[in-house]
């Protein structure tokens, strides 16, 4: 008698051991250094994320602050996800509302504002960083269990209504997005590309961590 397969646990996100309360606060930490993330790279100034560069682009044209324009443009996709039948979980709405709002106080930061200033060798230093804390931020709210980020959410409603493996329904999106916030102005540069390449490898070698960390429960 055949049987499924087991899922290759490199992909499958851990789980954090603790009650809500506890998970609420791997949640909340989570999308802190997930922002923290977003704003080392944009330090950087060698390019941004494919969903950074339309926020950057969308606040250029508009009175919208940088992690402003990440909240409206998340909770435009939660109302988008909503009508393709994907629940919405407290994790998701959390992730709309405070990546932006941490992204802003922290840019907000004169230590932080000045980063840019630096030279190349250590810029690129930002860049590697950014991409390492947004992985680790990955790996710590998907691990709360209190539900997926918004982008995530459209992926699985888009893949829901298309013949397209969900690897080809997520590049679309991402390249959609990258495509929209270059014509608005978004700065695309060496370090987006890095950013494509490297945050897949990141958030796998993440979960492994947080996997062998005691704060797992698996």
């Amino acid at each position: 008698m055949l049987t499924a397969a087991a899922p290759d646990r490199r992909y499958v996100p851990p789980t954090v051991r603790g009650n809500a309360a506890v998970r609420g606060i791997v949640l909340v930490l989570g999308l802190l250094v997930f922002a923290a993330g977003i704003v080392s790279i944009y330090e950087s100034r060698l390019g941004l994320a494919p969903w950074d560069v339309l926020n950057q682009g969308v606040a250029e044209h508009t009175v919208l602050t940088f992690g402003t324009a990440n909240i409206v443009i998340a909770s435009l996709i939660l109302v988008i996800t909503t009508r393709l039948d994907v629940p919405i979980r407290i994790g998701t709405v959390a992730n709309a509302l405070l990546v932006g709002t941490f992204t802003d106080l922290l840019l907000r930061i004169p230590a932080i504002e000045g980063l840019h200033e630096h030279a190349l060798p250590f810029r690129i230093g930002l860049l590697v960083a950014g991409i390492l804390m947004m992985a680790i931020g990955t790996a710590f709210y998907i691990g709360a269990g209190f539900g997926a980020g918004p982008r995530d959410s459209l992926m699985l409603g888009v893949k829901q209504r298309v013949p397209f493996r969900i690897g080809a329904v997520r590049t679309g999106i991402e390249a959609s997005a990258l495509v929209a916030g270059f014509a608005l102005g978004g700065t695309v540069g060496i370090g987006t590309l890095a950013f494509v390449l490297g945050i897949g490898p990141a958030v796998e070698a993440s979960f492994a961590l947080l996997r062998r960390s005691p704060l797992s429960s698996d």
